[in-house]
């Protein structure tokens, strides 16, 4: 992605999510009692906890260190963020590429203003779902904030119904960019990949959405890094059989927020996201989601 954070194309509802889970436990505590301890319940509560912190943040600043793979290598990005949820609008910086990015939902036909500071200079309006803002991103504009970390988690859980327990484990109360955090780490060594054939009309997008998988992984297992149109039908592609093999994820034990999350698959590290100089539910002045504000280059 334009290197930060971000409504996963795998739509999972946190709210929705966050009552299965806890209706999960309590229905599991009371078939299996000896099967799930005092600490997994702790898990569960950390989890549920997170995802109803995520739902309640409406403005965000922040600073962000992204990993992600891609057909090249590894990209690294440090991007600088402001985030209005609701109605939601966004502005970020890339550091390193000074890249920078406004987003206003409603406005230039829900375009987003991209000015880049190389060649060729000029600011443009692009779709934030289109092949020139997706290459080489594992997420879009549309991503970034807490709902995004909140997402990935809880796609990562929702696959496992009944083996949660068995894969999600508490490690306990560690430092990480400088907080004092909750650290969880969730791996499954049955994760693996599948057959599947496109049916009629599917992207590759489509297809992760249907089977909450990860958008970006499925590209990378079936070479199809620029490809958005529709896939030809019948033809067979490799899935995921879990979001992933394997989840690090730090949740802040003052805020309940994930201020790092890490995703491997059978490769290695796929992507990792860490959270700096957070400011949360403090209003950001509309003039800063104009294009005219001082500071910008648009």
């Amino acid at each position: 992605m334009y290197k930060y954070v971000f409504t996963l194309l795998i739509i999972v509802s946190i709210n929705a999510f966050s009552q299965h889970s806890k209706k999960y436990v309590k229905r599991h505590l009371g078939e299996n009692q000896k099967e799930v301890s005092h600490e997994h319940f702790k898990d569960f509560k950390l989890i549920t906890d997170m995802l109803d912190s995520a739902k309640k943040v409406t403005c965000l600043r922040y600073k962000m260190k992204s990993i992600e793979r891609i057909e090249s290598g590894y990209a690294t990005a440090s991007t600088i963020v402001k985030l209005q949820c609701h109605p939601r609008r966004s502005y970020f910086l890339n550091i390193q590429n000074k890249l920078e990015v406004l987003y206003n939902e409603g406005e230039l036909s829900n375009k987003a203003l991209i000015k880049p500071h190389v060649f060729p200079y000029f600011t443009v309006s692009l779709d934030p779902r289109g092949n020139i803002m997706r290459k080489n991103q594992h997420f879009t504009i549309l991503d970034i904030g807490f709902e995004f970390t909140a997402r990935t988690i809880a796609v990562a859980l929702s696959k496992e119904k009944d083996q949660i327990a068995k894969h999600l484990t508490y490690v306990g109360k560690v430092e990480k960019n400088k907080m004092n955090c909750h650290l969880l780490i969730y791996e499954n060594v049955d994760f693996s990949y599948r057959d599947y054939i496109v049916q009629h009309k599917e992207t590759v997008s489509s297809i992760a959405g249907k089977l909450t998988v990860n958008d970006y992984m499925l590209r990378c297992k079936n070479k199809l890094y620029d490809d958005y149109s529709y896939l030809k039908e019948g033809s067979m592609i490799k899935i995921p059989t879990f979001y992933c093999k394997k989840a690090v994820f730090y949740v802040d034990e003052k805020t309940m927020l994930p201020i790092s999350v890490s995703i491997y698959d059978e490769i290695g590290l796929f992507e990792t996201y860490d959270f700096f100089n957070l400011e949360i539910n403090k209003p950001i002045p509309a003039a800063e989601f104009k294009r005219d504000f001082k500071g910008y280059g648009f």
